[in-house]
């Protein structure tokens, strides 16, 4: 799903994305600036949905257009509106415990508003929020480090459940009979990926970017270190065990499944729920490509995924059409409105000075900070 901020975005300098405050990033999210560069993304769910509709040899996709359920998509929209949730959940544990639910639901969704609109997998929404909380008095490495925490975490249950749903369906214990390439290869690359991320820590954060003659070499001394340090914040922040931030990452991730699981009901075919999930982390990888809002990519890898995974290709094609369209607009609708009521009321001061003490509550070593509401919530 291209809808979630993936890793931190760093100028050539080493600092954060959007870490600066100054006039230039205030004009950069504008509104009207941000419509102007969500028109591909709007361009490109038209082309889509007009090659659909008018391109020959696909009647079979358009009759079923015509003849889903309502009620199915409805549902689609009620999961998607949870695995929305579910990433505002998550939030505020891992930038900054304490934080207002209102301050949570601002920055996040807007975060995942941009993500609808921009490409690469939401690195427009990662630097939106980024803006915001060093407007609020965030330090920007902190910044770096927890959004890498927070990309590991979200993506960790999709690996997790490939590499323990893939040795099930092997083993013939669960889900579709499919063959080894289908099921113990990806089980086994999602092991090796965790293990990879497992031992990142271990590489040592490097030279400091300020002991960096050269701006790339500062560049790729920032980068290094957001990344291990961010990596070994993730572990730490999963071994607290910490309810929100378990319950969000699952739910992101489950809810986001049901939309596509809903679609294809939507069109009466009820798909194992092995091949949706299987299909499901190897069809996303479309997104990474720099396409306005993934549209293409993921669609396209969705696609042809789940039918070499056995799902029908006519049925296939409109529940992903239908899953992209549920996945592009409420995002974005629902986003844009927290995006406005972050805009009438931005963090300044110190309002998040106090996420660094709150951070290392979360290894257990000082008592919680509250930050109070913006004023107004």
């Amino acid at each position: 799903m291209a809808k979630s901020p993936s890793a931190p975005a760093l100028e050539r300098d080493g600092t954060l994305a959007g870490s600066e405050s100054g006039p230039d990033r205030a004009r950069e999210f504008e509104p009207r600036v941000l419509l102007r560069r969500g028109i591909p993304a709007l361009i490109a769910i038209a082309v889509l949905v007009l090659i659909v509709v008018l391109a020959p040899g696909l009647g079979e996709v358009r009759d079923l257009l015509a003849d889903a359920s309502p009620g199915w998509i409805a549902l689609a929209i009620v999961f998607e509106a949870l695995s929305f949730g579910s990433y505002i959940v998550m939030f505020a544990p891992i930038f900054c415990r304490g934080l207002s639910w209102n301050r949570s639901w601002q920055i996040g969704g807007s975060e995942l508003a941009m993500g609808s609109l921009v490409p690469a997998s939401g690195a427009g929404g990662l630097a939106l929020g980024a803006w915001v909380l060093h407007l609020g008095g965030m330090d920007a490495d902190r910044i770096a480090r927890r959004s890498v925490a927070f990309f590991l975490i979200k993506s960790s249950v999709n690996f997790i459940a490939v590499a323990v749903i893939g040795l099930l369906m092997y083993l013939g214990v669960f889900g579709a009979d499919v063959s080894p390439a289908l099921t113990l290869v990806p089980a086994l690359m999602a092991i090796a990926a965790i293990s990879f991320v497992l031992a990142i820590p271990r590489f040592g954060p490097g030279p400091a970017a300020a002991d960096c003659a050269t701006r790339p070499q500062r560049w790729s001394a920032a980068i290094r270190k957001a990344v291990i340090t961010g990596t070994a914040e993730s572990i730490e922040i999963a071994r607290t065990r910490n309810v929100r931030v378990i319950v969000g990452a699952i739910g992101y991730w489950a809810f986001d499944n049901a939309v596509l699981w809903a679609t294809f009901k939507a069109f009466g075919y009820t798909p194992d729920i092995s091949i949706v999930l299987m299909g499901y982390l190897i069809g996303q990888l479309g997104g990474l490509l720099p396409i306005p809002g993934g549209i293409g990519g993921i669609d396209g890898g969705l696609i042809g995924t789940l039918i070499v995974y056995g799902a029908p290709a006519a049925v296939t094609a409109a529940a992903v059409l239908a899953y992209r369209v549920v996945l592009f607009w409420m995002p974005l609708v629902v986003g844009g409105i927290a995006f406005y009521l972050l805009r009438r009321d931005m963090p300044k001061d110190n309002e998040l000075s106090a996420c660094e003490a709150a951070s290392r509550f979360a290894a257990g070593d000082l008592p919680r900070v509250t930050i109070p509401p913006p004023s107004g919530s």
